[in-house]
């Protein structure tokens, strides 16, 4: 009986060491992949931040001027309305994106005819650059839709939303929200199809009407969808660049540069230190935002 319990002890301890021991294959693809990381990221992202304390323009002599641009910066109105327009248009696009997405994944999961080639033309906006989609709106928003206006007497459409300073913001939360709302139907699309039919099949025998299912059914077993969506679309929206570069340029004036925008320009325009002090700005926000919302839904009902 002893030497029994032995062989078995010694066996589990054996199986434990095996199982701990890593394979080499997972170095193979681990190393390589670190290796680029720290070369295209981490290092990069090391030396800006030494040069966001110098007043280096990106060349040539520097030196150290210490906490001057962090200070600068908090002094500097354009890159206070970069922040301010950067966080507003991000909320605005998360809801947009979000409701509208949820909403057409539901239509997409019900009972409707063609529902797999609706899926495929919904997607469609996914695959398309932003740039291209971006100069594509731009003409709608400039000439069709003024003409359009024009032709039939409605004066309100007869001006470019994009030349007006205190809508323009609007026309590119459509933009990125057409952009944005397949992938994010797609997650939902995911979220819907692992709900238990039984569950609805359970609510309509207690007389539950398809609002009361969506709303009491749908809803709270698809939350963690709508917190992967709901970050995933945030994090997305602070960098927004390209879609804002072809409609806008940050115009009128620069009531939409968003942060990337007036970072980048900075980078052309000699004020290297300066915007990789932004830079840095940025990225603790980006930073802080992450570590809340984790905070917010850790322990809660997510994928």
């Amino acid at each position: 009986m002893s030497t029994t319990s032995t062989v078995i002890t010694q066996g589990d301890r054996t199986r434990r060491r095996s199982s701990r021991r890593v394979e080499p294959i997972y170095y193979f693809f681990l190393v390589p992949t670190l290796v680029l990381f720290t070369l295209a990221i981490t290092i990069p992202g090391v030396i800006g931040i030494f040069f966001s304390f110098t007043d280096s323009i990106g060349l040539g002599d520097w030196s150290f001027n210490g906490l001057t641009n962090y200070i600068a910066m908090f002094s500097d109105p354009a890159i206070l309305q970069s922040y301010l327009f950067t966080f507003g248009f991000s909320i605005a696009t998360v809801i947009v994106v979000n409701i509208v997405a949820f909403l057409l994944a539901v239509g997409l999961t019900s009972r409707i005819r063609f529902k797999t080639g609706l899926r495929t033309i919904f997607v469609i906006p996914m695959v398309i650059s932003g740039i291209i989609i971006a100069y594509v709106f731009n003409f709608l928003f400039s000439n069709s839709i003024p003409a359009a206006g024009a032709a039939t007497g409605i004066g309100w459409l007869q001006t470019s939303l994009l030349a007006n300073p205190d809508l323009a913001w609007v026309a590119i939360v459509l933009v990125t929200a057409w952009q944005a709302i397949p992938g994010t139907m797609l997650i939902y699309i995911a979220g819907l199809l692992s709900v238990p039919g039984d569950v609805y099949e359970a609510a309509s025998i207690d007389g539950a009407t398809k609002t009361q299912q969506l709303m009491r059914i749908t809803v709270p077993l698809v939350a963690g969808y709508v917190v992967i969506n709901v970050i995933l679309g945030f994090k997305g929206f602070l960098n927004a660049y390209d879609i804002i570069v072809g409609l806008t340029n940050g115009g009128p004036g620069t009531s939409t540069r968003s942060v990337a925008m007036t970072i980048i320009a900075g980078f052309n325009g000699g004020d290297y230190a300066y915007q990789m002090a932004n830079a840095t700005i940025f990225f603790i926000v980006a930073v802080l935002i992450s570590l809340l919302q984790l905070s917010l839904t850790r322990g809660r009902n997510a994928l």
